[in-house]
């Protein structure tokens, strides 16, 4: 009997690792994904503020999940009649893997606006390509400032606009002062030169999807840090100069970061199964009605929420996670291996690094700021990683005792991670 699992973000990986250990030997486990780890997507912000070194936020599928075969690929296809997917390698092969069992977790990508412009001029940040060039664009940019001349071209290189005031967007709003002004010491051409960091969102307040006071706590420490938080406000159009804003204000900048929300998988469309809202329709027991074969989960599907009748689960990585772990159990439950379940999840709480230590929390609803919500964050995130661990707590502790790193890592050259990108894979040009 063999299991396909598309997908080895926090919904797939958790996913084979139920699976692997509620099933029998003679059950195989295959994860189909495009590259061999498993990403720790909430600590990106820190990679690309030179926190973190990448390797940290990737967990080796192999290393991690004995006894779980590992599959090079994209998928673009399902047959469910012949149990088949097709996909591609990293080769760009096309190749066809049959199962008994199939659990799509493909996961999100970038949600893109018809907003002229954007597609072509702003970075978007759903993996490690796109963080470590958002760091080395960051880096490059503050070194062109240095160099330049023209006061109004070291202005505008100076200047970096983030759009979207949810988890990702906030956080990397609040990592960016420290990280640049860190790149602006070394170089005495921009003593005195203001570097402007805008954040903009058309919500009332930011992380409008939590507690007001834990956006409160963060608006706060944004605005402390220099920020310029700019709600109700989006962009109106972009180019390669600059911005206008919502508010006919016109921002020179070289950068745009886009970090507005997420999409399901442009797999979950052409595959024909019925959806809701983009997502997969599944049932509490990740089902897809009229197909006992097929199980969805995460980002991907659309779970109907237990606690909030009529209404389905939020695409998040708490979610993400513990749907992952329920599919494989049954998964397992469907080939005799014990009994089937219903999702049903009260959220325990969320946890928002702003960086400098400062976070803001919710542990079971208890509401924190300053340091003892940093440390639930930093404590929560090594819980919830599942590997790296000391590496990751090497690099905090290191980053206070010696400073970031600072450097131009040149793996990814500019204008290689468009923003209109449906693979976590390197896009090529």
């Amino acid at each position: 009997m063999r299991v396909v699992i598309v997908g080895g973000g926090f919904a797939g990986y958790h996913a084979a690792k139920s699976l692997r250990k509620e099933a029998g030997e003679d059950v195989e486990v295959v994860v189909l994904n495009p590259t061999d780890y498993f990403l720790y997507l909430p600590l990106l912000p820190e990679v690309a503020a030179g926190i973190l070194d990448p390797r940290r936020v990737t967990v080796s599928i192999p290393q991690t999940l004995p006894g779980v075969r590992l599959v090079l690929g994209v998928a673009t296809g399902v047959d469910f009649d012949a149990r088949a997917v097709s996909y591609t390698d990293p080769e760009d092969n096309e190749r066809t893997i049959r199962y008994d069992r199939l659990v799509l977790a493909v996961g999100s990508v970038n949600k893109l606006l018809p907003i002229p412009g954007v597609p072509e001029n702003a970075h978007g940040f759903r993996g490690v390509p796109e963080a470590l060039y958002l760091r080395d664009h960051i880096t490059r940019q503050i070194e062109l400032a240095a160099a330049a001349d023209d006061p109004a071209e070291r202005e505008a290189r100076c200047t970096f606009v983030v759009v979207g005031a949810g988890y990702t967007g906030t956080e990397v709003a609040a990592q960016g002062p420290a990280f640049t002004e860190a790149l602006a010491a070394r170089h005495p051409e921009l003593a005195g030169q203001q570097i402007r960091w805008l954040l903009l969102d058309v919500a009332e307040r930011v992380l409008p999807e939590l507690d007001s006071r834990l956006g409160r706590t963060a608006d706060e420490v944004l605005r402390s840090r220099g920020v310029e938080v700019l709600m109700k406000t989006s962009v109106d159009h972009a180019d390669a100069k600059g911005v206008t804003l919502t508010n006919g204000e016109s921002v020179p900048t070289r950068t745009l970061v886009w970090c507005v929300g997420v999409r399901p998988d442009p797999l979950v469309e052409q595959i024909g199964l019925t959806t809701a809202k983009g997502r997969l329709v599944v049932t509490e027991q990740l089902n897809v009605p009229g197909r006992d074969d097929v199980f969805a989960c995460g980002d991907a599907a659309a779970v109907p929420d237990a606690t909030r009748p009529g209404q389905y689960t939020a695409m998040t990585a708490q979610h993400a996670e513990r749907q992952g772990k329920l599919a494989g159990r049954n998964v397992a439950a469907s080939l005799g291996y014990g009994r089937p379940a219903g999702y049903r999840h009260h959220d325990l709480g969320f946890v928002v690094d702003l960086g400098a230590g400062a976070a803001a929390a919710n542990p079971l609803h208890v509401p924190l700021s300053g340091r003892p919500a940093k440390a639930v964050t930093r404590g929560y995130h090594l819980m919830a990683m599942p590997g790296n661990r000391i590496r990751t707590a090497a690099d905090w502790a290191l980053e206070k005792l010696t400073g970031r790193q600072t450097v131009q890592l040149g793996l990814v050259r500019s204008g290689s991670v468009p923003l209109d990108t449906d693979s976590p894979e390197l896009p090529r040009r």
